[in-house]
């Protein structure tokens, strides 16, 4: 079966963009199967010729092996402690900043950079870069409709100076919905823009192997400017930062 599974690697390079070789084996393989039993196929082979022949059931894989699991503020304590950092080091040392929110997914978090820097009237030197491997869920952000559910860590004042209220939720109004770009992108295959003053990128790297992720945190370097902060997610301490040229200088924060 593993041989079986190189061969759907090169394939999904080819068909599918995607650079298979980098995600956690045993849980890359677990998530391909589990959609192949919702189709009469009986192997890899079979699964293949499916989707060469039906698009609706590629993008379905693709959607499901790109995790889209987010929400604003993830995490408010670590979001704080970046608006601090942001306050402390990048504001007074550049000026207007250079943003990137790196697999951004249903855009709840460039959103919510975009509604801190407004309220801490921090100035951009451009609409801050969001990318995503899913074209459909980047469609979605830039319609910036959330359900109220998805909106548990935004505050009263937030969703009244920020959003337009509509039937089952909220929607992110022009004003912060134009300090944001959306790009398609993918961190394993597409080049890096460079200098940034600041890169987020949080709860993407866990699906990797070490050294396909170790390869993104050099890359993420190279593209910020000496000074630059690097925010990670909740789960994704990086190990001896030193080594990439990074120093901790909060929880899930680096400076190059």
């Amino acid at each position: 079966m593993s041989e079986s599974f190189e061969i759907f690697n090169k394939w999904a390079i080819k068909n599918l963009s995607m650079d298979l070789e980098a995600y956690k084996e045993k849980q890359l393989q677990r998530r391909i199967l589990n959609m192949m039993s919702n189709h009469p196929v009986e192997d890899l082979a079979s699964y293949m010729k499916l989707m060469e022949r039906n698009k609706e059931v590629r993008d379905e894989l693709k959607k499901y092996l790109t995790i889209n699991v987010t929400e604003f503020f993830r995490n408010p304590e670590l979001f704080e402690a970046l608006n601090q950092q942001v306050l402390k080091n990048l504001s007074p040392q550049f000026g207007p900043l250079k943003c990137w929110s790196a697999a951004c997914s249903n855009g709840s978090e460039p959103y919510s950079l975009a509604m801190m820097f407004e309220e801490k009237n921090v100035s951009l030197k451009q609409k801050i870069l969001a990318t995503d491997i899913d074209q459909d869920i980047l469609k979605r952000a830039k319609e910036g409709f959330y359900f109220n559910s998805e909106l548990k860590n935004v505050s009263k004042h937030q969703l009244t100076t920020f959003f337009d209220n509509e039937e089952n939720g909220y929607r992110v109004n022009d004003h912060i919905k134009n300090k944001v770009r959306f790009k398609a992108h993918d961190l394993l295959l597409d080049k890096f823009d460079s200098d940034f003053h600041l890169i987020i990128c949080r709860n993407v790297t866990i699906y990797f192997k070490p050294d396909a992720r170790d390869k993104l945190y050099q890359k993420f370097y190279d593209s910020l400017v000496p000074g630059g902060i690097f925010f990670t997610g909740a789960t994704e301490t990086i190990n001896q930062p030193e080594k990439f040229g990074f120093k901790k200088i909060d929880s899930f924060i680096y400076q190059k």
